[in-house]
């Protein structure tokens, strides 16, 4: 009996062990990065995303939010790789950037960024926004634009992009949705509303199966052209049907009319040349007369 209640406990704790390593390996590797179904404050993060000065480069369709700070990797590369898929599943995405605010009295942001963000909220242009993010961060200067430091209205607009970015982190965390940034946000074909903090390349893919937008953009050409030699059967793949065949030159028809071969001009008949009628005797020969011949013996 005690031999039994050990092997029992034994059997019990490996079940456990097995149980919590799937559902740990569950979550890990497939659960976490799946995105969140908003069920919370749905009308004020709607209301706020539509209120806020976003970015588009056309291409219409159902909008996709990407809110995100300039100095992000992931938050460029999403766009960057992302971008061309999402269109193509007739999506337009919607970028979102802010300035994020001084940490200890150490900013986080660069004169220039904060420029170029106030001055994104206000234009809206996205060409602007094109060669901000194309343009490595140490380089950019933002010239030809208005500096927002010491400008009461554009330091106005620097500190609303910063409100946007708390106001939403308060109502997406009340919804249970973890913070990671480029936090993208949609609606689902059946009109859900829906948040990912993407900062993992990993659950992208699950983005894209949502919103039906393709893996892969590459489209496959058409095989060459294959020669098939006179009486060969046709090569594989193809529909069975031979090539047409090269009668070579035809002779003349009586009349002169000849035919034109496959994609040639026919020519102008040529006479007909006279015909000649065979010579006939003037006086027909006599008929051949009857004769008996002599008997013949066979032995």
């Amino acid at each position: 009996m005690r031999r039994f209640l050990i092997w029992s406990a034994l059997a019990v704790v490996i079940g456990l062990a097995i149980a919590g390593g799937g559902y740990w390996a569950y979550w890990n590797f497939y659960a976490r990065f799946q995105p969140v179904t908003v069920t919370r404050n749905q009308a004020d993060i709607q209301r706020l995303l539509d209120e806020a000065s976003w970015l588009s480069g056309g291409g219409g369709g159902e909008p996709l939010y990407v809110i995100g700070y300039r100095d992000s990797a992931s938050f460029q590369r999403y766009q960057r790789e992302e971008g061309d898929r999402l269109r193509a599943g007739g999506i337009e995405m919607r970028v979102i950037v802010f300035a994020r605010p001084d940490r200890e009295g150490a900013p986080q942001s660069t004169p220039s960024e904060r420029t170029t963000v106030a001055e994104l909220w206000l234009s809206r242009d996205w060409s602007l926004y094109e060669r901000w993010i194309s343009t490595p961060a140490n380089r950019w200067t933002a010239a030809g634009v208005p500096v927002a430091d010491g400008n009461l209205a554009r330091s106005a607009v620097v500190e609303a992009s910063r409100q946007f970015r708390d106001r939403l982190t308060d109502l997406l965390r009340d919804a249970g949705v973890p913070m990671g940034y480029p936090l993208v946000i949609w609606r689902d074909r059946e009109g859900f509303l829906k948040a990912c903090a993407c900062s993992d390349s990993r659950s992208w893919v699950f983005v894209r199966d949502d919103v039906g937008a393709p893996d892969d953009l590459s489209t496959p050409t058409p095989p060459d052209p294959v020669d098939v030699a006179p009486g060969a059967p046709p090569p594989a793949g193809t529909d069975g049907a031979l090539p047409y065949p090269n009668l070579g030159p035809i002779p003349p028809l009586e009349g002169g009319a000849t035919t034109a071969q496959p994609g040639e001009t026919p020519g102008p008949a040529r006479p007909a040349a006279p015909r000649t009628e065979p010579a006939r005797p003037s006086t027909p020969p006599a008929p051949p007369q009857p004769n008996q011949q002599d008997d013949t013996t066979f032995f």
